[in-house]
């Protein structure tokens, strides 16, 4: 069997970096470099970090099907990885290239690419296929999908935006899509990482991780490795607003969102 990473395992502990518990805790988002915290949706660097160094090896290909602004692509070139980023958004996959094109983060060992396109469909698995093949590769080693998180920050006005799915249901079926469109493209025993957190509907706690996962353990190609409690840090809708959204909680019989999850799953 391949090995997944690029560990040395006789000297495990020197890796104090990588972390090992299901609770993730950061004070603060890695803006060092090209991160920075201006686009709303994107997570924490530190994420693609972890599961980079946990589960690829260098040289490896990582495939991000909701680039957003290039922090898995960023993290990717720093790592020495190959990273292949889908952003639906003309516009925010030009500041991704910005970013990721950075002469602090050049490598000319590793690719990144990014592709305009909507994950959901046929004609962006070709356009993956077309640069895997490019570069004679055949399979992704990790996939990473950090989605919208259904209609909590409207992202666009483009129908295809998960971000405009009509009901929870909607958002579901289509994320399900984009699963099914990539998951034949990772190695087996390898790793798929949804990042993903809940929200409230009229009055009502709406669990989009649990059924996200309800989703994916249905599947016959993958099986749950491990679920990973995230903090949210610097929340934007939140920010210089604790005293507020505290009265909201005791008024409403709430607890205010502090976490999302990282589901991770691994190829059968």
């Amino acid at each position: 069997m391949r090995k997944i990473n690029d560990l040395d395992l006789k000297k495990w502990k020197q890796y104090k970096d990588i972390i090992t518990d299901s609770l993730w805790i950061f004070e603060e988002r890695d803006k060092s470099g090209p991160h920075k915290g201006d686009y709303h949706g994107n997570f924490v660097p530190q994420i693609p970090y972890q599961l980079i160094r946990r589960f690829t090896k260098k040289d490896d290909v990582v495939l991000d099907a909701f680039l957003g602004s290039g922090t898995t692509l960023i993290e990717c070139r720093r790592l020495q990885r190959n990273g292949i980023g889908i952003e639906l958004l003309p516009e925010i996959a030009e500041l991704a290239k910005e970013r990721i094109n950075q002469k602090s983060l050049f490598d000319g060992r590793v690719f990144t690419e990014v592709l305009v396109g909507d994950s959901t469909k046929i004609e962006t698995r070709n356009k993956v296929n077309e640069i895997l093949k490019f570069y004679n590769r055949k399979n992704v080693q990790l996939i990473i999908l950090h989605p919208p998180y259904h209609d909590i920050i409207k992202f666009s006005d483009n129908p295809n935006d998960l971000s405009n799915a009509g009901s929870v249901e909607d958002f579901l079926n289509l994320f399900d899509k984009v699963v099914t469109n990539f998951i034949d493209l990772l190695e087996i025993n390898h790793y798929l990482a949804v990042i993903i957190g809940d929200k409230y509907e009229k009055s009502e706690w709406i669990p989009l991780g649990f059924m996200i996962l309800q989703r994916l353990l249905i599947r016959d190609d993958l099986k749950l490795k491990s679920i990973v409690v995230k903090n949210m840090v610097n929340n934007r809708a939140k920010r210089n607003q604790e005293n507020l959204w505290r009265y909201r909680a005791l008024v409403g019989g709430f607890y205010i969102f502090k976490h999302e999850y990282i589901l991770l799953l691994q190829k059968k």
